[in-house]
């Protein structure tokens, strides 16, 4: 094959299927960029602002795609600029690549500019293949070994490349002792359990009266399969994080989130069922879940490491979850008694009733919970929505009402700030023609996404559908980690490490090309969202909330009202009506409320 190993790379990445990178150049990895300068544009090349961002934007292709996300960047801080964006990878168990520059390979081990101990670096979070090439030969076997891995084990891997070899001149490797001759090509298996185990976990779900399924990110594109065996139990349906995708929000069935973002549905009905089914999810807080003893359990993942992780499972079936559940689907008897689903119905529809009492209160100035309720009736068809962590997190969780053929997703595993925008911006590029709305808040925003609404200028004139609104929280306060200081730690709110500064986001926009909306009035939420949704252009809307709305989760325990008293006492620097209204609103649920299930 005639070229340089930098021109085999890239036509090796088009052979494996890739047509999109994300990353940002250096001088370590220039042989591959001028490769890919010289492919005529067969793989388009998306220049981030920072590589945490190409890593985090890789991830997200993943995600909404099912593809290999694929990340470049150069070395030494190239390098190392990539791993949260890959630790956000790696922890929501999606496949990923990162082509990585090295210095001269005469060099290393010499103390040399940005030189780093790579492998070393990247064996944690690529630790399913990491490897360093050191001669042309060596370089095929690595990208269809690196590649093969990634997709098949849904994991990160890493390929670091010497730039004195992206330049040398290809050859494949030849015919002797010692050499390897690996090719191109991946298709999943069909991962199915044994008939009889089938039939364990039919018995113990035909056995039980009162079912709760819990869904993740690994029960995606198992909507119509999840909601058929839901039905033959009378089932409720609470969804982690990363699966709330996974069936629609508008099913009276549907309990919403789970955890300490999560539903008094959820929580209700975790704590009252006798029977548990978790499908493709890896949910970490088993608080959360039925206390050990209480129900009978059966999960379906296709990790064997994930199985009864969380809560001792009865039944561990190892399959992928839309094949698995049809072959369970006609051992399921349907079950005739709908007073368990019924009262699941009923909690959830009155859920519905606080969570929009909840957000119509008044705040000063916007009630943040109102931000993501107004959004929610005007969510276009097939709308991509990408949240932050951070409290806006608990309104996308709680408040945000999924239809059919939406998709959505965050940052899980890794929890990271920063991921709201590169995710949107990912998504967008694979799906240019679907509506895309980011959830950020201002600490994000200043954190790292501010500058990749620079890439949204750049790329967005090239979109069939222009719709790309980044929402901003802005209420000047890292309000998350705050309400977690007062309820966690009982301590009041520490502003030198909590307040930060007030930034005109929606006039940066329009700086770069963008449109702005400022909203600093809850009568004009509705309006923005419809400006912002109809733009000939990607819009920021920023919106002035409340810090002071809090959070509340699904259950409030003793120790965290005993803290939240304390940290009254202690004389919080917001104390005031608000801050009183919560606190009575946290010994109510403490003392318990109407909602109660047998």
């Amino acid at each position: 094959m005639a070229g340089t190993v930098g021109d085999f790379i890239v036509d090796r990445l088009y052979a494996w299927g890739v047509r999109r990178i994300f990353g940002y150049p250096g001088d370590g990895i220039n042989g591959v960029f001028g490769a890919l300068n010289r492919s005529d544009g067969k793989i388009e090349f998306i220049q981030a602002r920072h590589e945490e961002m190409a890593a985090f934007m890789a991830a997200a292709h993943a995600k909404f795609t099912g593809e290999l996300g694929v990340c470049i960047a150069t070395s030494g801080p190239g390098a190392s600029h990539l791993l949260t964006g890959l630790y956000d990878a790696n922890l929501d168990h999606v496949p990923v690549l990162a082509l990585v520059g090295q210095q001269s390979r005469d060099a290393l081990g010499g103390h040399y500019q940005q030189e780093l101990d790579l492998t070393s670096m990247f064996k944690d979070v690529a630790g399913a293949f990491v490897q360093q090439a050191s001669s042309v030969p060596q370089v095929r076997h690595l990208m269809d070994r690196a590649i093969r891995i990634a997709l098949g084990e849904r994991k990160v891997t890493a390929v670091i490349i010497p730039n004195d070899l992206q330049r040398l001149e290809y050859e494949d490797p030849p015919r002797k002792h010692g050499t390897l001759h690996s090719g191109v090509g991946y298709a999943g298996p069909r991962v199915m359990p044994e008939d009889e185990d089938l039939q364990k976990a039919a018995d113990v779900l035909n056995a039980g009266s009162k079912v709760a399924i819990l869904v993740g990110a690994g029960a995606l594109g198992a909507e119509e399969e999840v909601s058929a065996i839901a039905g033959l139990l009378q089932a409720g349906i609470a969804k982690a994080l990363l699966g709330k995708a996974v069936v629609p929000d508008d099913q009276p069935h549907v309990t919403g989130a789970i955890g300490l973002l999560g539903t008094g549905p959820s929580y209700r009905m975790m704590n009252s069922c006798d029977t548990l089914l978790v499908i493709g999810s890896g949910f970490p807080y088993a608080e959360f879940l039925p206390e050990e003893g209480q129900a009978r359990g059966v999960q379906i993942d296709i990790s064997p490491a994930m199985l009864s992780l969380r809560y001792p499972m009865e039944v561990n079936l190892v399959g992928d979850a839309r094949h698995t559940l049809r072959a369970l689907l006609p051992l399921i008897q349907e079950k005739a008694d709908a007073d368990w689903r019924r009262s699941i119905e009923e909690d959830v529809a009155e859920w519905w009733n606080i969570l929009e009492e909840r957000a119509m209160r008044p705040a000063n100035p916007v009630n943040p919970q109102r931000v993501v309720w107004e959004l929610s009736s005007r969510l276009p068809e097939r709308a991509i929505i990408t949240s932050d962590s951070g409290s806006c997190a608990n309104w996308f969780a709680r408040d945000l009402k999924l239809r059919s053929g939406m998709m959505a997703s965050l940052s899980g595993g890794l929890a990271s700030m920063g991921a709201a925008v590169p995710y949107a911006i990912a998504a967008k590029l694979a799906h240019p023609d679907r509506p895309i709305i980011a959830l950020v808040g201002d600490g994000a925003m200043q954190m790292n996404n501010m500058g990749e609404l620079i890439t949204i200028a750049k790329y967005w004139r090239t979109w069939a559908n222009p719709c790309l609104v980044t929402c901003v929280f802005n209420n000047q306060d890292l309000n998350q980690v705050t309400w977690e200081q007062r309820v966690m730690e009982g301590d009041p709110k520490f502003d030198a490490s909590q307040q930060i500064p007030d930034v005109p986001y929606h006039r940066f926009a329009e700086l770069i090309g963008l449109k702005g909306l400022l909203v600093d009035r809850p009568e004009d939420l509705g309006q923005a969202w419809q400006a912002a949704l109809s733009s000939d252009r990607p819009t920021v809307l920023e919106v002035k909330t409340d810090p002071e709305v809090f959070p509340l989760p699904p259950h409030i325990t003793f120790e965290q009202a005993v803290h939240f008293s304390e940290m009254l006492l202690k004389g919080d620097p917001r104390s005031g009506n608000i801050l009183t209204n919560t606190a009575r609103q946290l010994y109510s649920t403490l003392l318990g409320g109407r909602h109660k299930r047998s």
